[in-house]
């Protein structure tokens, strides 16, 4: 029997909602609430909820191109340590293993700093090193930076796919993809129908975070960094080293603004356009190292946390008098 199973008259249908993968458990995003599932040490699953509150809703100004993806990178960035720490709290089997407030502080800013300096200083030092100052050689400069950061980020993730805790993570943010699949075809969400799809999506946070690494090439081969340390009159090698780390943290926002309309807005409503499957193709082979096929403990947390972020959006469509845009009808037993 065909793999590509629909309701009639369903097709596919991107959707806005999204998630996280989490220690043993995951986190699904809605328009008007975003849900946590996470697996116990008993074996029972814990769930939360919350309302989702944003201040684009507030202020439209926040919806603007590129400034909704520098808010939306932000909000993304809270939730998900919000997220984190709620795993983390449920997810130890014992009061030791469980990480207070403090500790998930902590190992956030730790985390921030290892990015940062993984990704952002040590390319700038070797590109020092391998190319000289930027002010001589400026294109070349940006150029070997960036990829440089991309090797770096491609390192990083082979390394600690190697670690069993990680490995575990990636399934659930498999789990994650498939359930997303299943939702945007209209079907049921039960864990042989789910199985059957790619842990592979277009709007992953992967694919994101490449994009990033690949508009920020761009990015900095634009900023006039001759012109404006001359301006400043700055001429050491360690000030213009200095700088181009400055700058690359100052922009990141923007940055993450841009690629958030290439791969979101763009890209992720419109995941059969040619060009879209030839711009994010990298993005999703770096998810066969991301991802990884989870079993049916994962699927059943992924499918509890969906089910309250659609349980929602259906409350909220009835309540304004609007139709679900696919019923989601049983299916005839797979064979």
């Amino acid at each position: 029997m065909s793999e590509d199973h629909t309701n009639e008259g369903c097709t596919v249908r991107p959707t806005h909602i999204g998630g996280q993968a989490l220690l043993e458990g995951i986190m699904m995003r809605g328009k008007y609430n975003w849900a946590v599932a996470v697996r116990e040490p008993s074996g029972e699953i814990y769930t939360e909820e919350h309302d989702l509150v944003s201040a684009r809703d507030r202020h439209a100004w926040l919806k603007w191109p590129i400034i909704r993806g520098m808010w939306g990178f932000y909000e993304t960035m809270v939730l998900a340590v919000k997220a984190f720490g709620i795993s983390a709290e449920h997810a130890g089997e014992t009061e030791e293993e469980k990480l207070s407030s403090k500790e998930i502080g902590l190992t956030m800013v730790l985390g921030i700093g290892l990015a940062v300096g993984l990704f952002i200083v040590l390319p700038a030092i070797v590109t020092n090193l391998l190319v000289g100052s930027s002010v001589d050689r400026p294109f070349t400069w940006n150029v070997v930076d960036g990829v440089l950061r991309l090797v770096a980020f491609f390192a990083y993730i082979v390394a600690v796919s190697r670690l069993k805790e990680i490995k575990r993570v990636f399934a659930y943010h498999g789990a994650e993809h498939k359930t997303i699949h299943a939702y945007e075809r209209g079907l049921p969400l039960e864990s042989d129908i789910i199985q059957r799809y790619t842990t592979l999506h277009v709007r992953c946070g992967t694919s994101f975070l490449l994009m990033v690494m690949v508009v920020a090439i761009a990015v900095f081969s634009l900023v006039p960094g001759k012109a404006i340390l001359a301006a400043w009159g700055v001429d050491g090698r360690m000030w213009v080293l200095a700088f181009n780390i400055g700058i690359r943290i100052v922009l990141l926002p923007l940055i993450a603004g841009i690629a958030y309309e290439i791969t979101v807005k763009w890209a992720g409503t419109r995941p059969e356009n040619p060009l879209v499957k030839v711009l994010l193709w990298p993005g999703l082979q770096m998810q066969r190292l991301t991802t990884a096929e989870p079993d049916e403990s994962m699927i059943e947390i992924a499918v509890a946390a969906m089910n309250m972020v659609v349980a929602r959006e259906q409350a909220e469509a009835e309540a304004r008098g609007e139709a679900p845009a696919c019923e989601l009808e049983p299916l005839p037993a797979l064979d």
